[in-house]
């Protein structure tokens, strides 16, 4: 069967990218009141501005199903399974406990994606198109790795306050979360959401995220994602001003915050992932 590539449902990617790519996804938890929805597979409404609304990464348990039965796809080739970054989430650190439960622990090999989002889901398609072609289990881990360090993520946001009781923002970010005329630019460093910068208007934080991106790029060639939370109409200006303005845009994918990162980033949320050189 070949290498089969496993990600997590905050990937946020297409379903059919998914199944044109063969790739396995394990759901991460929202948690509403007494109820535990798997993200992609229950459906329920969601308050995203409620402070009751919680998320849970996905358990040993439920990963360790999840890559059995991708090694069993593989037909023993083995898994590259590509997870939101650690410092964001608990899942990696369930992944690799999954991993070392497995028989065949040698032939499940974990990547952090340092990103979250579109952010894990660029070095994913990376990793399952060269899966595809053939590659080995060593090849295609090198490439979600190198697909995982080159991405550059930036993520505008309304407000703080999730982030940072989440625990998703250091404790001496607070005092922009509070001032309620900037409009915070946040960026990925190593897996961990820092302050790019503050902008008093939205109209001047899109400029300033497209130009971000368009820097990040670079003249080689990238992909591109555009992620939002209740802003499509945004989205897609700015997936245009990219295509534009980005040299040899290799594809771009515009796609909605799933439900386990809208808890935490907010209505209003824009987000654009650079894949420089690496991907279609």
């Amino acid at each position: 069967m070949g290498v089969v590539v496993v990600t997590d449902s905050s990937a946020s990617l297409p379903a059919e990218h998914l199944n044109a790519l063969n790739v396995a996804v394990a759901p991460l938890h929202v948690l509403v009141g007494d109820r535990s929805i798997r993200e992609g597979v229950d459906s329920v409404d969601i308050d995203y501005a409620a402070d009751t609304v919680t998320t849970s990464a996905a358990s040993p348990g439920e990963l360790r199903a999840v890559y059995e039965r991708a090694l069993a796809r593989s037909g023993g080739d083995g898994v590259v399974a590509v997870h939101l970054s650690r410092q964001l989430s608990g899942t990696w650190e369930a992944g690799r406990q999954a991993a070392r439960d497995l028989d065949a622990a040698d032939r499940v090999r974990l990547v952090d994606s340092l990103g979250a989002g579109l952010g894990t889901g660029l070095p994913v398609l990376a990793a399952a198109r060269r899966a595809q072609a053939g590659a080995s289990l060593d090849e295609v881990y090198d490439t979600a790795v190198a697909a995982s360090t080159g991405a550059r993520s930036f993520i505008l946001v309304n407000r703080t306050e999730q982030l940072r009781r989440g625990g998703r923002l250091p404790s001496s970010a607070a005092f922009f979360g509070t001032e309620l005329v900037s409009k915070p630019l946040l960026q990925m460093v190593e897996g961990r959401l820092e302050l790019r910068e503050k902008l008093r208007t939205r109209s001047k934080a899109y400029a300033k995220l497209v130009a971000a991106a368009v820097d990040a790029a670079g003249e080689d060639g990238a992909s591109v994602a555009v992620q939002h939370l209740g802003a499509e109409e945004a989205a897609h200006t700015i997936a245009t001003q990219l295509r534009e303005l980005v040299p040899g845009v290799r594809e771009l994918l515009v796609a909605e915050f799933g439900p386990a990162l809208a808890v935490h980033l907010g209505l209003g949320a824009v987000g654009v992932v650079v894949l420089p050189g690496v991907g279609a």
